[in-house]
């Protein structure tokens, strides 16, 4: 690779450390004016400022120039449902007639019309779809992504997916961390059945899975008319003892108890968290979870938005943003659209935007010690924007105001 040298960074802005930051420390980055950086081997080997230079010019195989713009870390996407057969479009008119999500869920269409196109995917279908969505997200910032089977439900078709996301992260530019959501809905043939299929899930699926080594995490639908509370508390416990590294997604709709089981078990991220309530706050803080936050899903589905100044400012909890990117209730994968709601809804200071779409979701899926931050020794994952500080990002929106993002030291 040789060294690649980044000069002229008008403002280089990057929260510090390796660890989930919340409450005052979620709006503490660290600024550099006249900043560059230095990378050898895909790895930041040193960073200097006010006009510094690490090393001569010459000395190095790639010279970029950022012409004076802003410089952030590399984006970390830290909740999408990425692989999936078909779209939705159809459910427009349902929804303009007034019909909710759980209301299309309970008559068959949602997650229960993907999960049937992409049992009908073939390897190679979903591959080159999904391909092209990791280019679309590099274009937008992101360098590192988390992304979910679930669409699936049967075992053939979940190891299918992860086996999609498998090659693609030996193939793609982009870092993908898998997570394993067998139980994101019930099935017809499983309603008054949740115990079975979960039996079915951990005698059989969680093993596989494991075994084959083709997921990090593991994720469940903790919702009313979905999985409960008990189900999901035994479902997450057994996915634990076999080491699987732990997601919810809790009370988005109602809220049945899913963050404070979160809390509960330590679990790495709960995800949506709308309709959070005090207890669940607490509970997320005490268990040091990331609370992954997703706007954009609440702005589809026009709901109320998470209470993340509460949560930052009463109970400390770690908070990301991420886009929840799916065929139903966000199809949106742009996280520089998340930022902007991060402001426009959730009332977030920039700095604390940018803590929220790097190093806490980096957190949330293991990776703080890689990405996440610009520091010597982490990946060199980082974009350069049309925009003189983060305060344009946050205001400008609908365009794509990332110039350039380089991935482990390549631009790509």
């Amino acid at each position: 690779m040789g060294k690649l040298l980044v000069k002229n960074i008008g403002l280089l802005q990057t929260p510090v450390g390796s660890f989930a930051h919340k409450g005052k420390q979620q709006g503490e980055n660290l600024k550099l004016k006249n900043a560059a950086i230095l990378a050898e081997d895909g790895v930041i080997i040193e960073i200097t400022s006010d006009g510094k230079l690490p090393i001569d010019e010459d000395s190095c195989h790639t010279v970029i120039d950022a012409e004076g713009k802003l410089v952030t870390p590399g984006l970390v996407e830290g909740h999408t449902h990425l692989i999936f057969g078909g779209y939705r479009q159809n459910e427009i008119p349902l929804k303009l007639k007034g019909a909710s999500y759980l209301d299309i869920l309970r008559a068959g269409g949602g997650i229960n019309d993907t999960v049937k196109k992409t049992r009908e995917a073939t390897f190679e279908e979903l591959y080159a779809k999904t391909e092209g969505f990791l280019d679309e997200m590099m274009t937008l910032g992101v360098t590192t992504c988390e992304a979910k089977s679930g669409y699936g439900i049967d075992l053939d078709t979940e190891v299918k997916l992860l086996e999609v996301l498998k090659k693609l992260n030996e193939d793609h530019p982009m870092d993908i961390v898998s997570t394993f959501m067998p139980a994101h809905v019930v099935e017809e043939k499983w309603k008054g059945k949740e115990k079975e299929f979960i039996d079915l899930c951990i005698d059989e699926m969680m093993p596989y899975v494991k075994e084959k080594n083709l997921a990090e995490f593991i994720d469940i639908f903790t919702e009313d008319s979905v999985f409960n509370a008990e189900e999901s508390e035994r479902y997450l416990k057994a996915a634990k003892s076999i080491g699987f590294g732990l997601k919810i997604h809790a009370d988005e709709i109602k809220s049945i108890g899913g963050s404070v089981l979160a809390g509960k078990l330590g679990a790495d991220s709960a995800e949506h968290l709308i309709v959070i309530e005090d207890e669940g706050m607490e509970a997320l803080a005490d268990g040091d979870v990331v609370a992954m936050t997703l706007p954009g899903t609440s702005f589809y589905l026009g709901a109320t938005f998470a209470p993340v100044r509460r949560m930052i400012d009463e109970f400390g909890v770690a908070v990301a943003m991420a886009s929840d990117f799916n065929p139903g209730s966000c199809p949106s994968l742009n996280l520089q659209f998340v930022m902007n709601l991060g402001y426009l809804k959730y009332r977030m200071t920039p700095e604390e935007i940018l803590t929220a779409v790097t190093i806490n979701p980096a957190c949330g899926i293991n990776r703080g010690d890689k990405v996440g931050t610009l520091e010597v020794g982490k990946q060199a994952d980082f974009v350069i924007w049309d925009a003189p500080d983060m305060e344009m990002l946050c205001y400008r929106f609908g365009s794509n105001l990332a110039i350039q993002t380089i991935k482990k030291g390549i631009l790509v």
